[in-house]
């Protein structure tokens, strides 16, 4: 059951989620990227190696993972908007207490305590938008608050440019208050979706106890391929992600020589890119399916980081970019999307945490790695290693016969007590 209102007008309910969301994800990628705008500043105040900055992005995305789970069976099974306020206040007030992080060990401890909210917020974020939305609108729906991300990231780059001159990078990370407010909002303005409802006062009629498990992830042969092949999927496209917005700005101007306001602007371009691309990734999901959206968008992605090394002055490498950001990012908003319709409601949030969040855990090296093959190979054989990666998670999305019943039959809703993949 799904919150639905003729002539494609919206319930308060449906705008609130919408909006909530879509704030949540770009407060949540501002406070990522406060990180990455601060942590030349957080080398030199704090005097630690390359090695000791590297692991604070590290330590982040393991708090998601745990957080991703200790919040996803929390949301499933005591409501999502409680829990998504939850993440909020957490990763809120872990970000404002770097301002008092005078050392190494207090970066560590309070960046993994916001990746364990920002890594709850997610799937309890996605489950809330598609448990409000008809099937054939959560594709749009998804992108659009995934859209919320890339906004947030123009905003960092914007306080960091005035804040750390003026201030230093402690106070940079004080605005991570400002999410606090949202959840007043939320609290007083979004509701738990009819879905949710009915689900809970089903299983607490006609079961004593029926407790949320990550085992539901893997109880069945299909099933475990189904999540498998998913992780796979969100690790290929969070190791794009983060290898490209983290090393290609520094490419580029050794290659071209540019100056960093020069990859800014390309940054910029980029994520004009992604943000477009996920706009029209959510619809031809939702009007084709996802074996075709996902298909035309690795296989775009593939070719496009190759391609990009073929750029030889500034306004090739600017179109190169928004390309670029269009495939490879283009895709995010859906994995919640099919993630959401491929697991029942009594286990939808976990599943969206745990397989996006172990994606983020893992993909998140990619950084490293990419380190490793620049010091050994040129930048082609580089960028062929990551065009392999779209390669192999198409193939690996063609092997999941869940998206393949969802491009079939996209009006078929999961049922309430299984999943759809057997």
């Amino acid at each position: 059951m799904h919150n639905q209102t003729p002539n494609h007008t919206l319930t308060t309910n449906q705008k609130w989620t919408i909006a909530s969301t879509s704030a949540g994800f770009a407060l949540e990628n501002m406070d990522v990227m406060f990180l990455s705008f601060a942590l030349s500043s957080i080398i030199a105040s704090l005097h630690i190696s390359g090695a000791q900055a590297g692991l604070i992005a590290t330590v982040t995305n393991l708090g998601m993972l745990a957080g991703g789970i200790l919040f996803g069976l929390i949301g499933d099974r005591f409501g999502r908007v409680k829990t998504f306020t939850y993440t909020v206040f957490i990763f809120a007030f872990a970000t404002a207490a770097m301002y008092f992080a005078d050392n190494i060990q207090l970066v560590y401890l309070f960046r993994f305590i916001a990746g364990i909210g920002a890594g709850g917020e997610y799937g309890v974020g996605i489950t809330l938008i598609a448990e409000s939305f008809a099937h054939h609108k959560i594709g749009k729906m998804t992108s659009i608050a995934a859209i919320g991300g890339q906004i947030g990231a123009v905003l960092a780059a914007i306080a960091a440019a005035f804040i750390i001159p003026a201030f230093g990078w402690n106070a940079l990370f004080l605005v991570g208050l400002v999410p606090v407010i949202l959840t007043y909002f939320i609290r007083r303005n979004l509701h738990e979706s009819d879905d949710f409802v009915a689900t809970h006062a089903k299983i607490a009629n006609h079961t004593a106890k029926q407790p949320v498990s990550i085992a539901s992830l893997f109880n069945t042969p299909g099933v475990a391929l189904q999540t498998v092949g998913l992780m796979i999927m969100v690790v290929v496209q969070i190791a794009g992600y983060f290898g490209l917005m983290n090393w290609l700005p520094t490419i580029m101007q050794h290659k071209l020589h540019l100056t960093v306001a020069g990859s800014s602007v390309w940054m910029i371009a980029t994520i004009v890119g992604m943000s477009i691309g996920m706009l029209v990734f959510g619809n031809i999901l939702d009007f084709f399916g996802p074996r075709r959206a996902f298909g035309i968008f690795l296989i775009g992605s593939a070719i496009a980081v190759f391609a990009i090394t073929l750029a030889n002055n500034e306004p090739t490498m600017l179109i190169a970019g928004a390309i670029l950001g269009f495939f490879s990012n283009g895709m995010f908003g859906g994995y919640g999307a099919v993630i959401s319709r491929l697991y029942p409601t009594e286990i939808r949030a976990t599943a969206n945490n745990v397989i996006v969040n172990t994606g983020r855990a893992i993909g998140g090296f990619s950084s490293l790695a990419i380190g490793i093959l620049m010091d050994h190979y040129t930048l082609p054989v580089v960028m062929g290693c990551l065009s392999a990666m779209y390669i192999i998670s198409f193939v690996v999305m063609l092997s999941i016969p869940g998206l393949r019943k969802l491009s079939a039959h996209h009006e078929v809703a999961p049922k309430a007590t299984t999943v759809e993949a057997n």
